[in-house]
């Protein structure tokens, strides 16, 4: 079967691959490897071994960090002829802290189709796996390792109300949470995640305080995602949301939007919220 291909370009499909389970690589995206025209890999060596287990012989091309300013130009040529192209990195989803966003870009930019192949991501096999809330997640990727946008980024994640996602290399995980914990995020829910998929699976679930502590002389081994629960939501000011409406209603708001700019913009619960709308 070939990957469907939308109006008379060729198209660039974005594959996920496995994170460590072999297994994880769906026949969706085995199809679509087989089908294209060629394969654009962050590492080619890496995907090469992942296309021999396989048996696909798809040509492989690099595409990375280093190369994709000057490569996008001749790939989107390449479509707009009808090549249909295939977007890897090393492991998991393409774009999540991953090459390939100049691509996409440019690609959507030329009226070219771009088709998602889903799959593996160490992102969601952590989030549903921590036990914390993934109804709403940010998601940070790594974050900077030092100067002002390390000590702001750190500072955003540790003000979030809903749960964070963030990338660290082994070797500064005990660093990131305890400077987390410093940020004023210690006493909060976390989990450390290495090896997802792989035959040494962790979850280490702990505070901050705690996990900065256990990882502070022995790094975990592999690759990691840590998991943060979102802190307690400020106190409501009643008073303050009684101004509010009274406002909003001056202006000409029905109950109904009022209710609605309450819940959505101030958090307000759903029974204070009408309340005070009609009020």
């Amino acid at each position: 079967m070939e990957p469907a291909v939308v109006g008379a370009n060729g198209a660039l499909f974005i594959v996920s691959t496995p994170i460590g389970n072999l297994g994880d690589l769906s026949a969706r995206a085995q199809e679509t490897l087989r089908a294209v025209d060629a394969i654009l890999a962050e590492d080619t060596r890496h995907t090469r071994a992942l296309l021999t287990h396989f048996d696909i012989h798809t040509p492989l091309e690099s595409y990375h960090e280093h190369n994709e300013a000057s490569a996008t130009p001749s790939l989107v040529s390449r479509l707009q002829l009808g090549a249909r192209l295939a977007l890897v990195s090393d492991a998991g989803t393409p774009l999540l802290s991953d090459p390939g966003a100049r691509l996409v870009h440019a690609v959507v930019a030329a009226g070219i189709a771009v088709v998602p192949i889903p799959g593996p991501s160490a992102l969601l096999a952590a989030l549903v796996g921590a036990a914390l809330p993934a109804d709403r997640f940010t998601f940070f990727g790594f974050v900077p390792r030092k100067g002002p946008e390390r000590r702001a980024a750190l500072a955003d994640i540790a003000a979030l109300r809903h749960t964070a996602v963030l990338y660290e290399a082994p070797n500064r995980v005990g660093e990131t949470l305890a400077d987390l914990a410093a940020a004023g995020a210690g006493e909060r829910a976390a989990v450390v995640a290495r090896e997802l998929t792989k035959q040494f699976e962790e979850f280490r679930r702990g505070t901050v305080h705690e996990l900065a502590a256990a990882f502070a002389e022995t790094p975990p081994r592999g690759e990691v995602v840590i998991v943060l629960q979102g802190g307690d939501a400020p106190p409501l000011d009643e008073e303050a949301l009684r101004t509010r409406a009274s406002a909003l209603r001056s202006e000409g708001l029905s109950a109904r939007d009022v209710v609605r700019v309450l819940m959505e913009e101030e958090g307000a619960p759903r029974n204070l919220a009408y309340r005070l709308a009609h009020d």
